[in-house]
């Protein structure tokens, strides 16, 4: 391995992935299940349920994508030279990739979810979350992560260009160190 520092960073950075993706993957693919009946009379009755455990498991394993490519790719990128910018730009990648079709699914959710997240129509006093607003706030919040993930990954590049400049710029002979008592030249 050449530097283990691209694989480091890219566990870093899978963090705020990780939870764009968890909000992103809910609002792709949460929806909740729905108890039908007819009366005698002909009306359909819907009552809306919390989404099933099978939902859940689907969403976080579908969650879990995004950040373990970003470390496979830091892991790949740490075998070669200047692999750190590699991870960052692996990093913005994946962050802008989870914001493509987020309206979209910001728009189907609030359609699978007729009366909000909380089940509940808006008109009664127990709704505590209006129709179209956890979907809004959880794309805000995806998008959130999206900007602190490539101004992280902007930072690490920033600090390792400076790091190598200041290295190359290095004086490398006749430096003075200090060896207990009297200086010595290397």
């Amino acid at each position: 391995m050449h530097s283990k520092a691209p694989l480091a960073l890219s566990g870093f950075l899978a963090l705020p992935i990780f939870f764009a993706a968890l909000m992103a993957s809910s609002l792709a693919l949460e929806k909740p299940r729905v108890v039908q009946w007819r009366h005698a009379d002909g009306k359909l009755v819907q009552i809306f349920h919390d989404p099933a455990g099978s939902n859940e498991v689907k969403i976080w394993l579908f969650a879990l994508i995004p950040p373990l490519l970003v470390v496979l790719a830091g892991l790949l990128a740490s075998y070669i030279p200047y692999g750190l910018y590699v991870t960052c730009a692996a990093a913005v990648v994946g962050a802008v990739l989870l914001t493509l079709r987020l309206h979209r699914w910001e728009v189907h959710h609030t359609a699978r979810f007729p009366y909000g997240e909380d089940n509940l129509p808006d008109n009664t006093t127990s709704s505590q979350i209006s129709r179209g607003e956890w979907e809004h706030d959880a794309a805000q919040t995806v998008r959130s992560f999206e900007h602190y993930t490539i101004g992280l990954s902007i930072a690490a590049a920033a600090i390792a260009t400076f790091l190598a400049v200041r290295k190359r710029r290095a004086p490398t002979t006749g430096v003075v160190r200090e060896t207990g008592g009297a200086p010595t030249v290397t």
